[in-house]
């Protein structure tokens, strides 16, 4: 599933396209994704101007001019694509994405320009929502999410506050969103890695100088991730086909087996499961 750096990578494509730019038609071509489209999204959306877009923790916001938020969640194969009458040649040196299935296109804008925004959900596990802007706390997917982990507000103060007291093992700790919003299995097992932290030590331990190392290491890690446009691992790809390249960075994540990148450290990558996901660590030197 699409974890923040992905989700930030698509908003960042989708940023030229759609802001301040009004949507000129829009077409639903089901009724629902993982749950209904919100009631009247198709006459919600057409004709307004779209202010901004934002994103928390795996949402993108979508603020839109009639006061309106639209809120996307993509689930594990949710993906926008851009067309344009005017196509110029992309830039960089990039590996595009195959081309998604049209039968799977389930959402169209058509948007002022000659630009069409399609997205793509074959298993259909993303969602969409609206609401008053200014009712955006009271939104149940919104509310109660931690700090962003590349924002002011995640610190080793926060993590010693958060963490003081938690029995679970710190790697269920940093999947909660209350704790820190966005993360997902992928950044944590980099992070904790990078940290020099055991996924099974609980999370009480963490407060004081392990905190330091954590907070920094976590923002480092979706902040190169970022940079790189996230990970492609199945389907993900940037709203211009581009996959991402972050994968090429794992120094835990899927690295069963292999030597430990650690300058020094002579373990090997492990592999266990904790709460039903695959947790990838050094036994050597995560301690």
């Amino acid at each position: 599933m699409p974890e923040l750096p992905e989700v930030e990578t698509v908003r960042r494509g989708l940023i030229p396209a759609l802001e301040g730019r009004r949507l000129t038609s829009v077409r639903l071509n089901r009724a629902d994704l993982r749950f209904p489209f919100p009631e009247r999204m198709q006459e919600r959306l057409q004709g307004v101007t779209v202010e901004r877009l934002d994103r928390r923790a795996k949402y993108l916001l979508v603020r839109l001019s009639s006061g309106e938020t639209l809120l996307v969640h993509l689930g594990m194969t949710g993906r926008f694509s851009i067309e344009a009458d005017d196509q110029h040649q992309q830039p960089g040196d990039f590996v595009y994405a195959p081309v998604a299935d049209p039968k799977h296109d389930h959402v169209v804008l058509e948007v002022e320009g000659g630009v069409t925004i399609r997205y793509n959900d074959p298993r259909r596990f993303g969602f969409m929502d609206m609401f008053m802007t200014d009712d955006e706390a009271a939104v149940p997917f919104l509310a109660g999410l931690g700090p962003e982990p590349n924002s002011n507000h995640f610190s080793a103060a926060h993590l010693d506050s958060v963490l003081a007291g938690k029995k679970t093992p710190i790697k269920a700790a940093l999947l909660d969103q209350r704790v820190v919003a966005g993360l997902g299995n992928i950044y944590v097992c980099e992070a904790l890695h990078r940290a020099h932290i055991s996924p099974r030590r609980e999370a009480r331990t963490i407060p004081g100088v392990r905190a330091g190392r954590l907070a920094v290491t976590v923002r480092d890690v979706i902040n190169e991730a970022i940079d790189a446009g996230g990970s492609t691992l199945r389907d993900f790809a940037g709203a211009d086909g581009a996959l991402g390249y972050f994968q090429h960075r794992f120094r835990a994540y899927g690295q069963e087996g292999e030597p430990c990148p650690t300058e020094g450290c002579e373990g090997k990558i492990s592999r266990i499961v904790q709460s039903g996901r695959s947790t990838f660590f050094c036994g050597r030197c995560q301690r």
